[in-house]
């Protein structure tokens, strides 16, 4: 068996509740067919839920990721952190970027959730243009030390780096592992090049390891091992970072299962590199 990591800071969490249907509507209907145990996902996830299911990974610290629909994203970003006390987590938070008809209404939205002291940053959230805001708003997140979450599929991956030129003082997190749709051939033809790009961009640009069970319906060794391996090896083990994206890749097994799976597929590395995989980097990333 492979040894577990020492201590983990799990990078990407969402924590919902779908009986709040205007939060959270894509949780009131549940698919009935497809792959994985949709009851896994669709389902109340709170801070005691995921403390239960991690216990046996020694999880210091979670990074919570905006989940609400819009700009109920801002809100739950306030409410999160407000309480923390009671709830015991998350330890830090990022949260949403509606779009918007100005760069200072948005602008505005990132200064309503630095309100909030756990607060590092935000995603997409809902139908923007392309796959970056508006220069402006890179320049307000870079500005206020935030961070950018990329979320775009394969096909927007080149892109995204070449705007991204000149934002060298912007943390960019590259969500999902570039978030492949599937386990194609023709999917890995778009991803690898557009992993290299970003992976070029600087240090500032970081990849987090997460959200490949749903494309690749499984979270075993032999489906998620050459995606990962790929991606470590493109951005170097100072700026990876593993997280579960839990409840979601849940449909597709336990969280021993999925973090045992990473801890097979880094089981070559020294403890100082797979510390830096599982919590050293994260911390570094989100302030936590």
């Amino acid at each position: 068996m492979t040894a577990h990591p020492t201590r983990v800071v799990d990078a990407h969490v969402h924590l919902w509740d779908p009986a709040r249907t205007d939060w959270y509507p894509y949780l009131s209907h549940p698919p009935t067919q497809g792959a994985g145990d949709a009851s896994r996902m669709y389902r109340r996830f709170d801070a005691g839920t995921y403390q239960g299911e991690t216990a046996r990974w020694n999880v210091e610290k979670f990074v919570n990721v905006a989940a609400a629909t819009g700009r109920h994203s801002i809100e739950e970003t306030i409410e999160l952190d407000s309480n923390v006390d009671s709830t015991g987590g998350p330890d830090a938070i990022i949260g949403g970027l509606p779009p918007t008809d100005t760069v200072a209404e948005a602008v505005d939205l990132l200064d309503r959730q630095m309100t909030a002291s756990r607060f590092r940053g935000v995603r997409p959230m809902g139908i923007h243009d392309g796959p970056l805001p508006d220069v402006g708003v890179l320049g307000a997140l870079q500005e206020r030390n935030l961070v950018f979450e990329l979320m775009t599929h394969t096909d927007q991956l080149r892109a995204a780096a070449a705007q991204l030129v000149g934002f060298d003082d912007l943390a960019v997190v590259v969500e999902h592992t570039g978030w492949p749709r599937s386990n194609s051939d023709e999917e890995r033809a778009l991803w690898r090049p557009g992993i290299d790009a970003l992976a070029g961009l600087g240090d500032n640009v970081v990849c987090k390891l997460s959200g490949l069970a749903m494309p690749l319906e499984s979270i075993h060794v032999d489906a998620l091992a050459p995606w990962l391996e790929y991606a470590i090896e493109a951005f170097g083990v100072d700026r990876c970072m593993f997280a579960s994206n839990f409840p979601v890749d849940a449909m597709y097994g336990t969280f021993d299962e999925l973090y045992a799976t990473f801890s097979t597929v880094v089981a070559g590395l020294d403890s100082e590199s797979r510390d830096k995989l599982f919590a050293t980097n994260a911390e570094r990333v989100y302030r936590c």
